[in-house]
Protein backbone atom coordinates (compact mmCIF):
# COMPACT_ATOMS: atom_id res chain seq x y z
CA UNK A 1 0.00 0.00 0.00
CA UNK A 2 0.92 3.83 -0.85
CA UNK A 3 -0.08 6.83 0.69
CA UNK A 4 0.46 10.06 -1.88
CA UNK A 5 -0.42 12.74 -0.29
CA UNK A 6 -2.94 15.00 -2.74
CA UNK A 7 -3.68 18.59 -2.31
CA UNK A 8 -4.05 19.98 -5.89
CA UNK A 9 -0.97 21.44 -6.41
CA UNK A 10 0.59 20.52 -9.42
CA UNK A 11 3.38 19.26 -7.23
CA UNK A 12 1.01 16.91 -5.85
CA UNK A 13 -0.31 15.80 -9.42
CA UNK A 14 3.55 15.32 -10.55
CA UNK A 15 3.92 13.07 -7.48
CA UNK A 16 0.62 10.91 -8.61
CA UNK A 17 1.92 10.30 -12.07
CA UNK A 18 5.53 9.80 -10.95
CA UNK A 19 4.07 7.17 -8.34
CA UNK A 20 1.97 5.29 -11.76
CA UNK A 21 5.29 5.85 -14.00
CA UNK A 22 7.91 4.04 -10.95
CA UNK A 23 5.08 1.71 -9.52
CA UNK A 24 2.23 1.22 -12.13
CA UNK A 25 -0.51 -0.83 -10.68
CA UNK A 26 0.18 -0.24 -7.22
CA UNK A 27 -2.72 0.11 -4.26
CA UNK A 28 -2.07 3.92 -3.57
CA UNK A 29 -4.83 5.69 -1.27
CA UNK A 30 -4.81 9.28 -2.06
CA UNK A 31 -4.86 11.43 1.36
CA UNK A 32 -6.61 15.08 1.28
CA UNK A 33 -6.33 16.65 4.26
CA UNK A 34 -8.63 19.51 5.61
CA UNK A 35 -8.36 21.25 8.42
CA UNK A 36 -11.37 22.46 11.22
CA UNK A 37 -12.22 25.68 11.39
CA UNK A 38 -11.41 26.67 14.85
CA UNK A 39 -7.73 25.12 14.41
CA UNK A 40 -7.00 27.28 11.20
CA UNK A 41 -8.42 30.00 13.33
CA UNK A 42 -6.19 29.25 15.99
CA UNK A 43 -3.00 29.41 13.81
CA UNK A 44 -3.93 32.86 12.69
CA UNK A 45 -5.85 35.11 15.14
CA UNK A 46 -3.69 34.63 18.15
CA UNK A 47 -6.42 31.45 19.94
CA UNK A 48 -9.38 33.26 19.35
CA UNK A 49 -10.87 30.40 17.51
CA UNK A 50 -11.90 28.84 20.66
CA UNK A 51 -14.50 31.79 20.59
CA UNK A 52 -15.85 30.14 17.56
CA UNK A 53 -16.21 26.59 18.88
CA UNK A 54 -19.56 24.80 18.92
CA UNK A 55 -20.83 27.31 16.56
CA UNK A 56 -23.03 27.28 13.46
CA UNK A 57 -20.74 28.71 11.77
CA UNK A 58 -17.99 26.25 12.22
CA UNK A 59 -20.23 23.66 11.39
CA UNK A 60 -21.07 24.59 8.23
CA UNK A 61 -17.62 25.99 7.42
CA UNK A 62 -16.35 23.05 8.73
CA UNK A 63 -18.77 20.49 6.49
CA UNK A 64 -17.66 22.55 3.20
CA UNK A 65 -14.08 22.43 4.10
CA UNK A 66 -14.68 18.30 4.33
CA UNK A 67 -16.25 18.30 1.06
CA UNK A 68 -13.69 19.80 -0.32
CA UNK A 69 -11.37 18.12 1.15
CA UNK A 70 -13.12 14.59 -0.45
CA UNK A 71 -13.27 16.12 -3.76
CA UNK A 72 -10.11 16.94 -3.72
CA UNK A 73 -9.11 13.38 -2.72
CA UNK A 74 -11.50 11.94 -5.27
CA UNK A 75 -9.59 14.35 -8.38
CA UNK A 76 -6.72 12.67 -7.02
CA UNK A 77 -7.62 8.99 -7.07
CA UNK A 78 -9.03 10.12 -11.14
CA UNK A 79 -5.32 10.97 -11.85
CA UNK A 80 -3.98 7.98 -9.91
CA UNK A 81 -6.29 5.45 -12.35
CA UNK A 82 -5.15 7.54 -15.07
CA UNK A 83 -1.33 7.14 -14.45
CA UNK A 84 -2.12 3.08 -14.34
CA UNK A 85 -2.19 2.62 -10.06
CA UNK A 86 -5.19 1.09 -8.18
CA UNK A 87 -7.05 4.28 -6.13
CA UNK A 88 -8.60 4.55 -3.37
CA UNK A 89 -9.61 8.59 -1.83
CA UNK A 90 -9.62 8.95 1.78
CA UNK A 91 -9.85 12.36 3.58
CA UNK A 92 -8.52 13.42 6.90
CA UNK A 93 -8.99 15.75 9.34
CA UNK A 94 -5.80 17.29 10.51
CA UNK A 95 -4.79 16.56 13.90
CA UNK A 96 -1.46 18.12 14.27
CA UNK A 97 0.34 19.02 11.74
CA UNK A 98 -0.30 17.96 8.41
CA UNK A 99 2.72 15.58 7.57
CA UNK A 100 1.79 14.31 11.41
CA UNK A 101 -1.96 13.89 10.01
CA UNK A 102 -0.24 11.82 6.74
CA UNK A 103 2.16 9.97 8.88
CA UNK A 104 -0.62 8.60 11.24
CA UNK A 105 -2.60 7.83 8.55
CA UNK A 106 -0.30 5.82 6.46
CA UNK A 107 0.75 3.71 10.06
CA UNK A 108 -3.60 3.49 9.92
CA UNK A 109 -3.56 1.72 6.56
CA UNK A 110 0.17 0.06 7.02
CA UNK A 111 1.45 1.61 4.22
CA UNK A 112 4.58 1.16 3.01
CA UNK A 113 5.41 4.48 1.40
CA UNK A 114 4.74 8.07 1.95
CA UNK A 115 4.91 9.89 -1.56
CA UNK A 116 4.24 13.86 -1.84
CA UNK A 117 5.20 16.80 -3.92
CA UNK A 118 7.97 19.57 -2.87
CA UNK A 119 5.46 22.44 -2.26
CA UNK A 120 2.00 22.46 -1.83
CA UNK A 121 -0.27 24.84 -1.34
CA UNK A 122 1.08 26.13 2.06
CA UNK A 123 2.27 29.60 0.92
CA UNK A 124 3.42 31.99 3.57
CA UNK A 125 2.49 29.50 6.74
CA UNK A 126 4.37 26.57 4.67
CA UNK A 127 6.92 29.30 4.50
CA UNK A 128 6.88 30.38 8.59
CA UNK A 129 6.18 26.64 9.62
CA UNK A 130 7.98 24.60 7.23
CA UNK A 131 7.11 22.33 4.43
CA UNK A 132 4.88 19.19 4.48
CA UNK A 133 7.31 17.50 2.67
CA UNK A 134 10.53 18.36 5.07
CA UNK A 135 8.49 17.68 8.29
CA UNK A 136 7.41 14.05 6.39
CA UNK A 137 11.38 12.99 6.24
CA UNK A 138 12.16 14.65 9.46
CA UNK A 139 9.70 12.59 11.46
CA UNK A 140 8.66 9.33 9.21
CA UNK A 141 8.83 5.85 10.32
CA UNK A 142 9.02 4.65 7.06
CA UNK A 143 9.93 4.88 3.19
CA UNK A 144 8.81 8.68 1.88
CA UNK A 145 9.23 9.75 -1.42
CA UNK A 146 9.22 13.40 -2.22
CA UNK A 147 8.89 14.00 -6.10
CA UNK A 148 10.13 17.66 -7.19
CA UNK A 149 7.72 19.45 -9.74
CA UNK A 150 8.87 18.49 -13.65
CA UNK A 151 9.98 22.50 -13.87
CA UNK A 152 12.35 22.33 -10.89
CA UNK A 153 13.64 18.84 -11.81
CA UNK A 154 14.70 20.29 -15.61
CA UNK A 155 16.32 23.13 -13.99
CA UNK A 156 18.39 20.91 -12.10
CA UNK A 157 19.09 18.71 -14.20
CA UNK A 158 20.31 21.43 -16.80
CA UNK A 159 22.44 22.87 -13.77
CA UNK A 160 20.26 26.09 -13.86
CA UNK A 161 18.80 25.63 -10.25
CA UNK A 162 21.13 23.95 -7.89
CA UNK A 163 19.61 24.67 -4.91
Amino acid sequence: MILVAYDGSDDAREAIAHTGRLMPGATTTVVSVWEPFVDALRHTTFGMGTLMAGTVVETEIDEAKRAESRESAAEGVGLAIEAGLLARPRSESRVGSIAGTLLLTAAAIDAQLVVAGTRGRGGFASFVLGSVSNALVQHADRAILIVPAPALAERRATGTDVG
